[in-house]
């Protein structure tokens, strides 16, 4: 089984998990949240389980922070859709592992009596493919996304657009680690192990 949940990126002094818009989190629920090796300047990535991350608390994040921010929808480990925001309230959007994407958001005849018969069916794969087609479309314009919301971050991105494109047709096994590179293509500094508390 993979990772389903939430992972979040934004930069504060202070950390992340301390914003007021996480107050309404159960404390338990909260203590599991995971905090990843954060990158130099303040950035920092949280992983949320999935049910404790709400769709309104990007826009929160952006406005206590007084920065950019991004989250990240992980299912499985298998797709992600990832939402960026800017300080002007502009936002972007990529989906990670466009083949699952595309499976998934593919819709299912509404006389369908059993999943299995239309997942195996040549029609399925058709409808797939169409839709792959249809997000491919989407991937220069999402990766011109990416790019503007990292340079609003101040970040000189590593790579150009097709580089953002390339990864953003990739098909890397955990979408964890996608989001990582996605990152780091879009010129954040490289995430950093902790030092040992003395």
């Amino acid at each position: 089984m993979g990772f389903s949940g939430h992972l979040v990126f934004a930069r504060s002094k202070h950390p992340l998990l301390e914003a007021p818009v996480f107050d309404s989190i159960n404390p338990e629920l909260k203590n599991a949240v995971h905090a990843w090796w954060p990158r130099p300047g303040g950035w920092q990535t949280l992983q949320f389980d999935h049910g404790l991350w709400e769709d309104d608390y990007l826009f929160a994040l952006v406005k206590w922070t007084g920065g950019p921010a991004c989250v990240a929808d992980v299912f499985d480990s298998d797709i992600a859709l990832v939402t960026g925001m800017g300080t002007n309230g502009q936002r972007w959007q990529a989906w990670l592992n466009l083949d699952n994407a595309a499976a998934l958001l593919t819709e299912e005849p509404e006389d369908l009596d059993d999943m299995s018969l239309w997942v195996d069916a040549p029609e399925f794969d058709e409808a797939v493919s169409r839709k792959r087609s249809e997000l491919e479309v989407e991937i220069p314009a999402d990766a011109e996304g990416a790019l503007a919301w990292a340079a609003a971050s101040g970040m000189l991105a590593a790579a150009q657009q097709p580089r953002i494109e390339e990864l953003l047709r990739s098909r890397e096994t955990f979408m964890e680690d996608l989001f990582s590179m996605l990152l780091d293509a879009l010129g954040f500094p490289k995430a950093t192990e902790p030092s040992p508390e003395p």
